[in-house]
């Protein structure tokens, strides 16, 4: 039976879970979730576990937050006059928009606070500072 290596294609199930339990998303109900080994297209800790697994194999994956999402960063967070943001745009915490850059560039960003004059938005990935689990089953290889 083929192991993983770099350069192949793989597909794998898998429940991304908290340390609380939570679970924060799931391929369940889904195709699996398909990528090339070592590419850079899912976080670098879940990937370093694939190499050496076969179709059929299952483990548990523990990502610290520095193989995932990063830290959270202070400095992507900014508060903005509220009078800035255009009265049809909801504003509860939690709430994601995007922003533009000066350069065009598309920012997903999420309010983390708002007051009568300032509304917080956070540009750091939801998951920044969490360590993350995954129970993973490899389910096709496509060797490079």
């Amino acid at each position: 039976m083929s192991q993983a290596k770099p350069g192949d294609t793989v597909r794998i199930n898998y429940t991304g879970t908290l340390n609380s339990g939570e679970t924060f998303d799931s391929s369940e109900g889904r195709d699996p979730l398909e990528f090339v080994v070592g590419s850079g297209q899912i976080i670098s800790g879940l990937d370093a576990a694939i190499p050496g697994m076969a179709v059929g194999d299952r483990k548990m994956v523990a990502v610290p937050c520095a193989q995932a999402y990063g830290e959270s960063n202070p400095e992507a967070r900014q508060a903005v006059p509220r009078e800035g943001i255009p009265a049809d745009i909801p504003l509860e915490v939690g709430t994601q928009l995007q922003m533009q850059t000066p350069q065009g560039q598309v920012l997903p960003v999420t309010v983390a606070e708002v007051t009568e004059t300032e509304v917080t938005l956070d540009a750091n990935h939801p998951l920044a500072g969490q360590d993350l689990n995954f129970a993973i089953e490899v389910v096709g290889i496509d060797a490079a």
